[in-house]
């Protein structure tokens, strides 16, 4: 496979040093300006299919008319998470025993 190159990125000296002082060992600078430009990409493309996501359920909210109050979605998600979190602890527990 043929690789590509990114345009060169001016940075200030002070940058380029806090950069180099958190690469990991045997990791280079271009790896770690490759990894962080598809992480931002990758973070952008998720936040565009979120806003996608609400644009369309808001679509279908006015085509319905059904909506739903904030409270509503809001305690629904805390029961959701307090049924996952009290799913996981008995694990917890256990493990700990197992120590």
């Amino acid at each position: 496979m043929k690789t590509a190159q990114l345009p060169p990125v001016r940075v200030t000296p002070d940058v380029r040093h806090q950069i180099e002082s958190v690469l990991h060992d045997g990791e280079t600078l271009s790896q770690f300006v490759e990894q962080a430009a598809l992480e931002a990409a990758q973070r952008r493309k998720a936040q565009m299919e979120f806003v996608a996501r609400g644009r369309a359920s808001l679509a279908r909210a006015r085509q319905t008319g059904q909506y739903h109050a904030a409270a509503e979605v809001l305690d629904a998600m805390q029961g959701r998470l307090e049924a996952r979190l009290a799913a996981h602890r008995p694990r917890e527990r256990a493990a700990k025993r197992g120590s």
